[in-house]
Formats: structure tokens, sequence, C-alpha cells
């Protein structure tokens, strides 16, 4: 038995344990992994496309308090009815929470999601502690860099540059790669061609385009927001490898020199196990894997528009305006 079938079958049968966790299709190959055959597209390809969801409790690190990989049934079913119950809890009126809109009355709390059982207690699987490995020197020093940075800046958001890229609809951290849940907006859109893949996923309608003509990775200097990306075919997995990341966005602190390894596998009819390794020689010790299972979702995928009918930039800004004015003229009198 291989380590992916392997991995595939545990959390397959965790969410057999569980019941209702995974559509009986997905149930049905808990037994069969290693016979399970994915269709083919036109091109001979394995297909991978269609809507699927990345939503997950599971952590990207193990917590402190938990020293096994995988949860019980009974521990999942814990898990999970305990988060639908805070997540469906509304906010109260004068809160800070508050102010946001209601999660709940958009659907948008992760208890209403299609979601893939996992029982595992972290994505993580390689340390198999479940943890990050421990930061080199350098990482440590960019990372006190970036916190002093902040703690200068402090709460001043009178300048758009002062706000995360999430704030000002540029950039989201959840759509990779490596790409992660987010809590919510966790879905995406992947479309084959013969020679590309398009991945296009929900938070900020990032979409990403992905040879596999065999150009490898460009030379020289040219570095972009989200790296630059090539794939290949590795049997019925699909390869895709990034670099090239500019210094502008870091994952989890990574440095330029990340590189990202991304590995899609049909194991069953409504699941893709998406298996990532991270590696950079600037930021950790050693590199890292996680496994995150990609359930079969619904479709369409419509836009999300993050600026339309979003005035809280604006009113930042427009608030910070309105402070200067009024110091200047108190400056005055």
């Amino acid at each position: 038995m291989t380590i992916r079938s392997l991995v595939s079958r545990k959390f397959l049968v965790g969410a057999v344990l569980v019941g209702g966790c995974l559509p009986a299709t997905a149930i049905a190959q808990a037994g069969a992994q290693e016979t399970y055959s994915a269709p083919r597209n036109p091109y001979g390809q394995p297909d991978l496309q269609g809507f699927w969801s990345n939503q997950s409790y599971t952590p990207l690190e193990r917590p402190d308090d938990v020293t096994k990989a995988f949860y019980s049934a009974e521990e999942i079913a814990d898990i999970r009815s305990g988060r639908a119950v805070r997540e469906s809890a509304q906010t109260e009126p004068g809160t800070i929470p508050d102010v946001h809109y209601d999660f709940t009355q958009f659907g948008l709390d992760r208890s209403q999601a299609v979601m893939a059982a996992n029982a595992r207690t972290s994505l993580i699987v390689d340390p198999q502690n479940g943890k990050l490995p421990p930061r080199t020197a350098e990482g440590r020093r960019r990372a006190e860099v970036r916190q002093a940075e902040r703690e200068a800046r402090g709460g001043e958001y009178d300048a758009a540059e002062n706000l995360p890229l999430g704030a000002r609809c540029l950039i989201s951290g959840s759509a990779g790669p490596p790409m992660m849940n987010a809590g919510y907006n966790a879905n995406l859109h992947i479309v084959q061609g013969s020679d590309h893949v398009m991945i296009l996923n929900e938070m900020q309608h990032d979409a990403r385009s992905i040879p596999l003509d065999g150009r490898g990775q460009p030379l020289g200097s040219t570095r972009q927001w989200r790296g630059i990306s090539h794939g290949y075919w590795e049997g019925d997995t699909l390869v895709v490898e990034t670099a090239n990341f500019n210094n502008k966005i870091a994952f989890r602190g990574s440095s330029q020199q990340m590189r990202v390894i991304e590995r899609f596998t049909r194991v069953a009819e409504d699941l893709i196990e998406y298996v990532f390794t991270v590696e950079d020689e600037a930021t950790w010790a050693r590199p890292w894997t996680a496994v995150m299972p990609m359930q079969r979702g619904r479709g369409p995928l419509f836009e999300h528009a993050c600026h339309e009918g979003n005035y809280g930039l604006t009113n930042i800004l427009a608030g910070a305006r309105a402070e200067e004015a009024r110091a200047a003229q108190e400056g005055q009198q």
C-alpha cells in the first residue's frame, strides 16, 4: 500500500465513522482506494475539472494539547457539533464583532459549507509532530524586523499602504500557492486544457494559469506576487512547482527563496487529495509537507466582488483625513 493510498484511506474511513460527512459516492471508495481510476478528459489526462472546496476545521499545525495524529470518530463529531453551535450564534449588538455583517446571515459560517471529513489533528504530516519546523536564524531576524515595523506603525491606518493586503482587496493569503482554507470563500474551480490548467480561487477571484508544456521554471530575476508556476503529470498526479516569489507577500514568514510543490490526485469520485511541500532554506530548518482533502463542491462560482459595497477602506481614510483637518483647525486657534 502506498503512502498516498494510506493517507486517503485514513481520512475517508474517518468520514465513514462519523457518518454523513461525505457523499455516498466518496464513502463507497473508502475500501477501494488502490483500485480507483480517475476518469479521463479528452486529452487523456485524469479529469480534475469542476468545483471543489478545501473547507476544513483542521488547523495547519497540531494544537499544543494534542499528541496524536488522528482524532476518533467521537472526537470528530464533538468538534463539528461544537463549532456549528458557536458559528451559528448571533453577534451581540454593540460589540466590535457586530460592526461586521453577521456571518450566519449569509451562510458564511463553516458549518454550512461543503467540507471533506478529515480525521487528522493537523494538516501538516511532515514533520510528524504536526508542527512547522524551527525557523532559521535569518527567518527569525526577518520576523523580528517585520514585527518592529508593525509596532512602529502602531494602529495608524491613515494611508492605504498601512492596511493589510486583504483589507485592500489586493490579494488573499489563502489562494496560494500553497492553497489554504480561509474559513469562508474556500471554493475553487479547476479547468483543464491540453497544455494548461487553470485554478480559480473564490477568495479575491484569483486565477492561476499553469502551463503543462514542459517549459520548466523561468530563468532570471522575474518575480511575481504568486510566484511563477509550471506543471507536469506524474502518473495520475498533477504536480505544480512554483518559485520566483516577490518580497511583497510572505506565507507564514517565508522569503523570496520559497519553493512550493503541489500535488493533485483524484482519489475518489468526489474527492481530490491535495498535498503540498514548502521548501525555504532562508526561513525553515527543513522542508515541510501538508495534506488537505478537497471535496466536490457545487457551482457556479460567483465573482468575489471584494470592493462592491465595501466602504470600510474609504471610511477609514476619510476618518484619518477628518482627524488631520480637526488637528489643523485646533492648531490655528
